[in-house]
């Protein structure tokens, strides 16, 4: 393969694995991020599990006739501020759309997923750190009225999409349940999903893998990508540089990088939140997630990690301090010793409206590819996407289809 230089903008989960598949098939790759590996994005406070469950794109007709139900008005984990709605409201108008062509696009997505823990464990196997991914599979729990009713509901949609489930083990449903003070409780278990015990260090992983491979890091803001002959050139606040190829990875900070070449990107920040409970052992070795609650709980080095909430604010936005608030006196509900400390995260998702990933060329540059935009399972997918990648500069057809994923699909 002949050598070339490849600047992979953005160093979160998808840009540092695509940096270290790159650089690990002998391209000269520069990483580029205005933060450290992991900390500008999603990447640094995800649920570190490994969805393979989650084949279908979120939107779907029956989420646009009951999407009040998920508010946080209401108990749910949605938040769109008013303020936001005149600049939502395009991309909710393609939401909408995109809940009619749910079956057409699954048949896109699931293909991309299903393959992804194997890819994960590979990949990890590859750079000597297998210990980061537990193969434990995942739970789902439902407490109280309809509980039973709930867990069978599930299993049928599963077994629909062909994603296997088993009943969650009594032991584990009454500890839940006498933990919550529930009457009751039922749940299912994934087998085939997967977590990580630390998504920064999976990040830090590949990234420190890529160097070793000569890889070089460098901490800039880039500010905008230009044709320069065959080759692109790189504005940042640090001056510019010239590549032979770039890969935009910038997630939620992605579209204003590409807008300049004719794409449309619609493109929003679905921020997520988390606390962590240090030292508080888990009912289970294995992500569980309280159904009704809306609440992922995962165990990590030495903590449990609790996530949850879906907002629309704006990738830039402040922080809301109501949400962990809210978060940590929803876990002392279900038994966690949740305190009141004062340490939470919020990070961006970066979200298409038809829930479908970014990934390929753009037309008319044939140096400059894009790979973003993979919402709530970027950590899942991003063994695939690195292999997706990696292919395409090696001029071979990728092994899994990602035509569907080019974003001229938006026009």
């Amino acid at each position: 393969m002949e050598q070339r230089s490849v600047a992979v903008i953005g160093a979160g989960i998808i840009g540092t694995s695509i940096a270290c598949a790159l650089a690990r098939a002998g391209q000269r790759v520069t990483l580029i991020d205005r933060r450290d590996p992991g900390e500008g994005g999603a990447s640094f406070g995800n649920a570190g599990h490994i969805a393979t469950e989650l084949l279908e794109p979120l939107p779907a007709p029956e989420l646009l006739w009951g999407f009040w139900r998920m508010l946080t008005a209401f108990g749910g984990p949605l938040h769109i501020p008013l303020r936001r709605l005149p600049a939502f409201a395009p991309w909710a108008a393609r939401f909408a759309v995109a809940a009619f062509k749910r079956a057409p696009n699954t048949k896109l997505l699931a293909p991309f997923v299903r393959p992804a823990v194997g890819a994960l464990d590979e990949m990890l196997r590859d750079i000597g750190r297998s210990d980061l991914l537990r193969q434990h599979g995942h739970y789902e729990v439902w407490l109280d009225r309809k509980a039973a009713q709930s867990a069978r509901a599930q299993a049928l949609a599963m077994e629909r999409l062909d994603v296997p489930t088993q009943p969650a083990p009594a032991d584990l449903l009454e500890a839940a349940r006498a933990a919550a003070g529930a009457n009751t409780a039922a749940g299912l278990w994934f087998p085939k999903c997967a977590h990580v015990v630390d998504p920064l260090e999976v990040v830090r992983a590949f990234a420190a893998a890529a160097r070793e491979r000569g890889a070089v890091f460098l901490r800039r803001d880039v500010q905008r990508i230009s044709p320069r002959g065959t080759d692109l050139e790189i504005a940042t606040d640090a001056g510019p540089s010239v590549v032979n190829s770039a890969i935009v990875c910038a997630g939620a900070w992605s579209a204003p990088l590409l807008r300049p070449f004719g794409l449309k990107v619609p493109l929003e920040a679905a921020r997520g939140y988390h606390i962590e409970l240090p030292g508080e052992s888990p009912l289970v070795d294995a992500p569980l997630l309280y159904a009704d609650q809306n609440i992922l709980v995962t165990p990590m080095s030495g903590r449990l990690r609790a996530s949850s909430f879906m907002e629309f604010a704006g990738a830039d936005a402040p922080p809301d301090p109501r949400k962990p608030a809210l978060l940590r006196r929803t876990l002392g509900q279900l038994g966690y010793a949740a305190g009141h400390g004062e340490t939470s995260w919020v990070g961006a998702r970066p979200v298409l409206a038809d829930y479908l990933p970014a990934i390929g060329r753009v037309g008319g540059t044939p140096g400059l590819c894009y790979a973003f935009g993979h919402q709530h399972i970027g950590l899942t997918l991003a063994a695939v996407t690195a292999n997706a990648v990696a292919d395409l500069f090696a001029g071979r057809p990728p092994r899994h289809d990602i035509s569907g994923f080019d974003l001229r699909r938006f026009g």
